[in-house]
């Protein structure tokens, strides 16, 4: 999974190094500033004076660890920084890291490389080390969901994204966690719009043997979530889920409806769900979804099938707010707490 990283950095810096330590071998054999020709003079005069102060200063040669500093290691250039980012940032355009990440990824490796001594072998790993880093800053590492739930009751959720991305399953699933971590929740069916859609929802419940609240199709969604949220209250349910109909971005009647829900149910958190493997697509719903309705979290679905990895870096990076979860698979089980660290191994660093 991902590690889109891992063999084209090291072939492409491999030949930079390359042109790096020709240009060093030149500055090595070139003549020292320090060492001026000497110049022919036409006739020697029979009496000679006390070498001057300035005379002997230029006959010094230069000192032994300079001459070795010289041969061992450089300072990464403006050009040779940017002969090497332009591929790195192809490099990260190819897999989905959006275009405002990557002049982020920019600026941060310029102010650790730019002008840094460091050895001609280490090249790569510093370049590495560099990526690292500025990747782990542009992510967010979320918060413990079990404990987050167990603060306020009922905790309430609204879940949003557009056809398709797996958003009623995963529902599903962050249910079966909770009950697995010995937390009550109640699902609630205020997506009144897509045909079959408390079908699918009601299957979940009954598996999970969890209570579901709907109305009608064509009912109003607020109405549905805020009679979930009655019934956590009076059960003393800790947790309440709330599924939405998907809908696009552009369509601005169905984002005020959204709105409408949110201030109706007034949810602890609002979570944007998407495709990993959407790449640019699932950035752009992200930044206008946070617009309009203010993402609190992000949870990727069928990151199993995702061989590049930008997505999350991407999405993190423009909503400012943390992937809570991954989805791995189909199965109830197949889901897990987005883990930074584990991500940035997954990509080859």
């Amino acid at each position: 999974m991902f590690k889109f990283f891992k063999e084209k950095l090291r072939s492409w810096v491999g030949k930079s190094k390359e042109k790096i330590e020709e240009k060093a071998e030149k500055i090595d054999e070139a003549p020292s500033e320090e060492q001026p020709k000497k110049e022919i003079k036409e006739k020697e005069p029979l009496e000679r004076t006390a070498p001057t102060i300035e005379e002997l200063e230029k006959e010094k040669k230069p000192s032994i660890f300079k001459k070795i500093k010289s041969k061992f290691s450089y300072k990464l250039s403006e050009q040779d920084f940017e002969e090497i980012f332009e591929k790195l940032e192809m490099l990260l355009l190819e897999n989905n890291v959006a275009l405002k990440a990557v002049e982020k990824i920019k600026q941060e490796l310029k102010e650790q490389l730019l002008e840094k001594e460091m050895k001609k072998e280490t090249l790569e790993d510093e370049i590495k080390k560099a990526l690292k880093k500025s990747i782990d800053n542009l992510l967010i590492e979320p918060d413990d969901i079990i404990s987050l739930v167990k603060e306020t009751q009922p905790f309430v959720m609204v879940f949003f994204g557009i056809n398709g991305t797996g958003k009623t399953t995963t529902i599903a699933k962050l249910a079966n966690l909770l009950l697995k971590n010995n937390i009550s929740c109640v699902l609630a069916a205020s997506d009144t719009f897509r045909a079959a859609s408390i079908e699918q929802l009601e299957q979940h419940a009954s598996k999970l043997k969890i209570k579901l609240i709907k109305h009608d199709y064509g009912a109003d969604p607020a109405a549905v979530a805020f009679d979930a949220i009655k019934h956590a209250k009076a059960h003393k349910i800790q947790v309440v889920l709330i599924d939405t109909a998907g809908r696009m971005h552009t369509q601005g009647s169905l984002l005020s409806e959204m709105e409408k829900i949110c201030r109706v149910t007034d949810p602890h958190l609002k979570i944007f769900v998407a495709e990993s493997i959407a790449g640019n697509d699932a950035i752009q719903q992200a930044e206008k979804f946070n617009e309009a309705i203010g993402i609190d979290a992000t949870i990727l679905t069928k990151t199993d099938v995702d061989e590049k990895g930008g997505t999350a870096i991407s999405i993190s990076y423009v909503t400012k707010k943390p992937i809570l979860f991954l989805g791995t698979g189909q199965n109830y089980e197949d889901f897990e707490l987005f883990d930074k660290d584990k991500f940035i191994e997954k990509l080859g660093l």
